[in-house]
This record gives structure tokens, sequence and C-alpha cells, in this order.
């Protein structure tokens, strides 16, 4: 069993340290997505993917190592959490702190994650709106001013000038 706990504590410490260079990625980002500079943006997501990557894998070990914890406690595998394990652990103070310490360092990585990825949704939301502010604009500025021009069959015949003008939407 101690044995399974030290891995899982390495495996807790290991995603650890591949979110805190998630965040790293994800503040490097903040100012490319401020500048609009896409080619720089476009390797940053790169690289965010293969730490994303070394990120799932490391899940899928932790995730084996909940089972066969699960297994030796005899114990439900969907419904045990780590503070349950650390619940179990009254009798080993030293593993006990280690899963504690490694679990609550997780827990605060994630929630500067969050915090960090809300910031920069933000400021991707704020981009399109004025992308989208831009458009409307430029869409305007080539459209014939409205007037109540009528046919016989009480349709509007507003037409939009021909000049080129694309279409963003398709």
């Amino acid at each position: 069993m101690a044995s399974l706990i030290d891995e899982l504590i390495d495996v807790l410490g290991q995603e650890e340290k591949e979110y805190q260079d998630l965040i790293l990625l994800s503040q490097e980002k903040t100012p490319v997505i401020v500048k609009g500079d896409l080619e720089k943006l476009q390797k940053i997501t790169e690289a965010e993917q293969i730490v994303i990557g070394k990120i799932n894998k490391l899940e899928k070990k932790r995730t084996e190592v909940a089972k066969d914890i699960a297994l030796v406690l005899n114990r439900d595998e969907e419904t045990l959490k780590v503070l349950d394990i650390v619940t179990l652990l009254e009798g080993q103070k030293a593993e006990q702190e280690r899963l504690i310490e490694v679990y609550d360092k997780l827990r605060e990585t994630l929630k500067k994650m969050t915090l960090v990825n809300e910031m920069n949704k933000g400021l991707v939301n704020e981009s399109l709106d004025f992308i989208k502010y831009n458009l409307n604009l430029l869409k305007s500025a080539y459209q014939e001013p409205e007037t109540g021009n009528y046919t016989k069959n009480a349709t509007n015949t507003k037409h939009v000038s021909g000049v080129g003008v694309f279409d963003a939407k398709q």
C-alpha cells in the first residue's frame, strides 16, 4: 500500500508541474492575444497541446493508481477521492502530510490556471467583439441609406452597393 501512495504522490506532483508549465504558456499567451500576433499564438497553442498530452498521460496513470488503491482498500474506485485516502492514512503521518501537501499544491495551481484562462477568454471575446464591430461598420459604410422606397407589393427595394465587400460568415 505504501508504494501505491508514493506512486500517487509522485503522479500528482508531476501533474502539478505540468500544470505550472501550462500556466506559464497561458500567461505568455496573454500579451500575444492583446497584440493579435496570430503566428506566435499558434506556436504557443502547439506547445500547450504537447503539455496537455503529458497531462492526459499522467491523468491515466493517476486513475490506474487510484483503481489499485481502491482495490487494496476494498472501496469503490468511482467514489474514492484523494481526501478519503488522506483520512485512511491516519496512522502514517509522513505519507499523509506528503499527500495533503501535493494535493493542496495541485488545487492551488489549478485555481491559478482557471484565472489565467478566464482572463485570456475575456481578451479573446473582446477581440471578437471588436472584429464584429469593425465588420458591421465596414458593411454599413457600403450600404445605401435606408429610405421608404417600396414596390407595388409593399416590399422594400433596398440594395447593397455593388462595391467588393466580402461575406465573413461563409
